[in-house]
């Protein structure tokens, strides 16, 4: 198979570098100074203990290339639209596009590229960090799970979860993508949101009161929403759940925090603000995430000391 992983950060080095054991895979990054170290030295990941080398073919410009059998985003969503846009040539009319980032409604985006029945959603339970320029700490294997919002006319899903599976990844093909997705973003749409607003870390979340209770109203909220969309939503064990993982990552940061604390754009309009979304269409209201969308957008915008 012929892929394009575009984002050459932790998470598109791990999946690049591991596809191209048995694929044709560019990774592509507009980082000129990692794409050349890539290129001369490959890409080194730290798994269990011991450092791997891979040679996925690295590239700061697909131009020229021809379209491919998949692209698989592992930018930041708020740069989904120009890296596809960027790397337009690459996609042809059976090319599939694969997101696997955090938050919903990606879709939206990526069908402004390519027909619903080539766009594949999914999640990862792997997890990475970047260790130095073209070093990458693979942290653990988990489960990717794959899935399309509509019928998978082409019957492209069984193909990729092989070419997926047999380069080391944990492959489940979900019938009920939408669901899963949702699942994994209601601790992201309380804990991330709180604890960007708050400055704090994880574990602040669930020890004090007042911003367990902003949480737990995000939860109850984006439950409410997901039910309006036909999806399954129990309040209480959701929020079992995101006490459990304030708890157990006492400090952790979340991304969106993190991004703030830098003063970088975030990610809230595809974690918070799908909800904001989602509540539109269903007519089930989110007066909260509204608040927090804009307050992190507020916070975006605070002037540099």
């Amino acid at each position: 198979m012929r892929i394009a992983v575009i984002g050459a950060g932790a998470m598109g080095s791990i999946y690049g570098g591991h596809l191209s054991l048995k694929n044709e895979v560019y990774l592509v990054d507009t980082n000129a100074a990692v794409v050349e170290h890539l290129q001369k030295e490959g890409l080194k990941l730290q798994e269990n203990g011991t450092d791997n080398m891979y040679y996925p073919k690295a590239v700061t410009s697909t131009e020229g290339i021809a379209p491919v059998d998949l692209v698989i985003l592992f930018v930041k969503a708020l740069f989904s639209k120009a890296a596809l846009s960027g790397n337009k040539g690459i996609i042809g009319p059976d090319t599939y596009v694969m997101t696997l980032q955090n938050g919903s409604g990606h879709e939206d985006i990526l069908g402004e590229f390519v027909p619903q029945d080539h766009i594949i959603i999914g999640t990862t339970n792997d997890n990475g960090a970047i260790l130095g320029m073209g070093y990458i700490r693979h942290g653990g294997v988990g489960e990717t799970n794959i899935g399309m919002l509509v019928e998978d006319t082409g019957k492209f899903l069984p193909k990729l979860k092989e070419a997926l599976d047999s380069c080391g990844f944990v492959t489940t093909i979900q019938e009920n993508i939408k669901q899963l997705i949702w699942d994994k973003m209601f601790t992201n749409v309380s804990l991330s949101a709180v604890t960007a607003i708050l400055s704090v870390e994880m574990g602040y979340i669930a020890a004090n009161e007042h911003a367990w209770y902003l949480a737990e109203r995000l939860v109850r909220e984006a439950a409410a929403v997901a039910r309006g969309m036909g999806l399954k939503a129990d309040d209480e064990k959701l929020l079992a759940k995101v006490r459990t993982t304030s708890e157990g990552s006492p400090n952790g940061v979340t991304s969106i925090c993190a991004d703030i604390r830098a003063g970088r754009k975030t990610e809230v309009d595809t974690i918070s603000g799908s909800v904001v979304r989602a509540s539109k269409k269903c007519g089930v209201p989110a007066p909260t995430h509204e608040f927090v969308v804009e307050m992190i957008h507020a916070l975006e915008g605070r002037p540099k000391n």
